[in-house]
């Protein structure tokens, strides 16, 4: 007697998996704001210099966001808690001038959105992807406590992208 078909299973993480993996990364990022790496006499040391990347890839990130907010008022709602988040991001890794938790007009802001919110929500996710993979691959030369919020903010940078582009399937 033959066996039924197995049921397919869609590819990719599943939604539980990745709302684990957010609460976790919350609790990581909230636990490791205090910096593990001394600096050198009077030059920053690369933990630092990393620290400090990190810092101003996440504030570009957010005045990304609000570029796509400003531009599509639409999306707002569903954009909102996905810049909170990386707006703690930015603060975890030590930016003095974090973004304030409500979007405003920036002046480093992307000059050009695109005009369909589908596009605008894409390109938003092609960027935290970018920024998620240049931190995983920058935290494999970071001392532990650094390595482990790169990590934790580089999969949370990798759930934001699955989740802005769940709604194009």
């Amino acid at each position: 007697m033959p066996y039924p078909p197995l049921p397919r299973t869609p590819s990719g993480p599943r939604r539980r998996s990745l709302l684990i993996s957010v609460a976790g990364t919350a609790l990581l990022v909230g636990c490791s704001a205090e910096s593990d790496a001394g600096g050198t006499g009077g030059s920053p040391s690369a933990a630092d210099r990393a620290r400090a990347r990190a810092a101003r890839d996440s504030e570009g990130l957010v005045a990304r966001y609000d570029a796509v907010i400003t531009a599509h008022p639409a999306l707002a709602e569903r954009l909102r808690p996905l810049r909170a988040e990386t707006v703690r991001h930015a603060e975890a890794f030590g930016a003095t001038g974090a973004k304030s938790p409500s979007p405003t007009a920036s002046a480093s802001a992307p000059a050009a959105v695109p005009t369909e919110e589908k596009a605008a929500l894409a390109e938003l996710a092609a960027a935290e992807r970018a920024l998620a993979d240049r931190r995983a691959q920058t935290l494999l030369d970071m001392p532990g406590e650094l390595a482990r919020l790169l990590a934790s903010v580089a999969a949370a940078g990798a759930a934001h992208a699955y989740l802005l582009t769940e709604g194009e399937k």
